[in-house]
């Protein structure tokens, strides 16, 4: 367990005036009392910060007020001297009383303040644990860089200890040791072997040459949420799952999709190249697709057509089977512009060939039709997967960009009634 120390220290400065009335207990409500903190300094690990007197801890609160004590001689030079009406001080305490006067301070404790102090401390403090990154050579899976635990404070026990000290100690000086915990990563070099992670079974690759800056960006948002997946063995992956939310507050921003039979705006657009690449790595890796649609029409990021897979959330979804006896890793790079998608794990003599994609039907509005084949075959070399994925894109006249929609006057070629009704309706003038 690791843990580190908070110190306060303060001194307490006050101005004493006098001021008598039917008793041992002397307030000075109108009287202002100035407290001063020294810095505190928090250490947790390599982390260090010192907080200066002038930002003292706002859950810490100072209250002075006047007692008489019998056995404390006072140092008030005069005795006489009354704040307050003089007919009011002849009715008050004597001189005698005056004369032991001393001023006290009391100290109190704001547990909610100390809970969102602590909080705060808590975010400072933490440090997330970091994977093991993996890389090949030689064909082989090697260590690229080892993984970092990380910790965190335990916040319930740093609130309780931190309330117990302050409540029992003088204003002097405290110090005090808060508990940390530690955290591991996801993903330890002994993972390699446990899991079986081995040597590199097959790649995707796609080029997003020519994307406008938010699409970029949102592609190397979407990467955070696959690397270093693990895919157990018979596990179903799911994109869809392992992408999660897709908004801004999750770090994305507004670039075009195909949506409702337009080509616009929303959050996340560039995606689309996340997982076509990892539907192409999941191809030449050898594995079962068990879901895929193409996109609505061709898109030049996704060249050779044919082999691309769109995504939406919750549907449609990208999915395929880990069949191989054994994990599989997937880590992913940025090369220039090319996406590439790696998977590790055991080969299992798997054959994997690939036929096409061939154009099967290309027409001059833009759509077309494409076909490719991926047969599999184990160590015997029997058949274990034969499927073919075909491809229907429409034209992308259909889905007009933002500011880029044409006007038709007549129906275009291969629309269909309701198409040309809905456009009428919808474009009237």
């Amino acid at each position: 367990m690791k843990t580190f120390a908070v110190h306060f220290s303060f001194s307490f400065i006050s101005k004493v005036f006098t001021l008598g009335f039917f008793g041992f207990v002397i307030f000075l409500p109108n009287t202002t009392y100035s407290a001063t903190f020294s810095s505190i300094t928090i250490q947790a690990g390599d982390y260090k910060e010192t907080i200066s007197s002038s930002h003292t801890p706002s859950f810490i609160h100072l209250n002075t007020r006047m007692v008489y004590v019998p056995h404390f001689q006072s140092e008030i030079e005069n005795t006489s001297f009354c704040p307050a009406k003089k007919l009011f001080c002849e009715f008050s305490l004597s001189n005698f009383f005056r004369q032991h006067i001393r001023t006290t301070t009391t100290k109190t404790i704001d547990k909610t303040k100390l809970k969102t102090f602590v909080k705060e401390l808590a975010d400072k403090v933490v440090q997330d644990p970091v994977d093991v990154k993996f890389s090949v050579l030689d064909g082989r899976v090697v260590i690229a860089e080892p993984e970092k635990l990380g910790h965190r404070l335990k916040e319930e026990e740093s609130i309780a200890l931190l309330w117990r000290a302050l409540e029992s100690s003088k204003p002097e000086t405290i110090k005090i040791t808060l508990p940390t915990e530690i955290t591991q990563p996801k993903l330890v070099a002994n993972d390699r072997e446990r899991l079986g992670l081995k040597e590199f079974i097959g790649e995707g690759k796609t080029n997003f040459k020519g994307s406008p800056k938010n699409r970029v960006y949102n592609i190397k948002r979407a990467l955070e949420q696959f690397q270093n997946v693990i895919i157990a063995p018979g596990e179903e992956f799911s994109f869809v799952n392992y992408l999660g939310e897709v908004d801004g507050e999750h770090g994305y921003l507004p670039e075009l999709v195909i949506k409702h039979n337009r080509t616009e705006p929303e959050f996340g657009g560039g995606i689309c190249q996340v997982s076509t690449t990892v539907f192409r790595a999941a191809i030449y890796s050898g594995l079962k697709i068990t879901q895929r649609r193409n996109h609505a029409y061709p898109v030049k990021y996704y060249k050779p057509y044919g082999m691309d897979a769109t995504v939406y959330i919750p549907k449609p979804d990208l999915a395929f089977v880990n069949d191989t006896g054994n994990s599989i890793l997937i880590q992913s790079t940025i090369v220039d512009t090319d996406l590439i998608f790696r998977f590790y794990g055991t080969k299992d003599g798997r054959v994997i060939t690939i036929d096409g994609p061939h154009i099967l039907q290309y027409n001059p509005d833009g759509s077309m039709k494409t076909v490719f084949s991926q047969l599999v075959t184990d160590a015997a070399g029997d058949s274990i997967i034969n499927d073919s994925f075909w491809s229907n894109y429409k034209s992308p006249s259909l889905f007009p960009h933002p500011g880029e929609e044409p006007i038709y006057t007549t129906k275009p070629k291969g629309w269909s009634e309701k198409q040309w009704s809905k456009y009428k309706k919808t474009n009237s003038r």
